[in-house]
């Protein structure tokens, strides 16, 4: 049975809280159980993280070699800044997707670049909580082409 790890990054523990006009008013542990639910659909195992903490990350992102077929990462505001991150990615040569809950090409200049873009085999951004299953269907895919 395929596994994929979903692994969320620095301050989305506080979605639902923090600028909901931005990344709406679902919780993470919302989408915790909308991942669930949605892993039963497809069959698949999903491990389901949240660190506010780079190294903590960085050491799942290793730990995931032995136990998952891909990762889902959310890393926030570590996407534009963390090239240990994208080392780390680069390391467990797992397929990983980049997700954002927003359209961060439709925001501050900074928030254009991805430490991670060269690293990842695609990136999700500007469909919210939706984002998550958006992800997870791609990856089952990617890995069911893969086999």
């Amino acid at each position: 049975m395929q596994s994929i790890l979903i692994l969320n990054g620095p301050n989305l523990n506080l979605l639902g809280q923090r600028q909901p006009e931005i990344y709406g008013r679902t919780t993470l542990d919302d989408i915790r159980e909308m991942c669930t639910e949605h892993a039963q659909t497809l069959g698949i195992e999903i491990e389901f993280e949240q660190s506010n903490h780079e190294g903590a990350l960085i050491d799942r992102i290793h730990q995931s070699k032995a136990l998952h077929d891909g990762i889902v990462l959310n890393a926030g505001a570590y996407t534009h800044t963390s090239w240990a991150l994208h080392d780390a990615v680069a390391s467990v040569e797992l397929p990983t997707i980049e997700l954002h809950l927003s359209n961060v090409h439709a925001r501050e200049p900074f928030r254009h670049h991805s430490c991670l873009a060269p690293v990842v085999i695609g990136l999700i951004c500007g469909f919210g909580a939706n984002g998550y299953r958006l992800a997870m269907d791609a990856m089952y895919s990617w890995l069911e082409d893969s086999a």
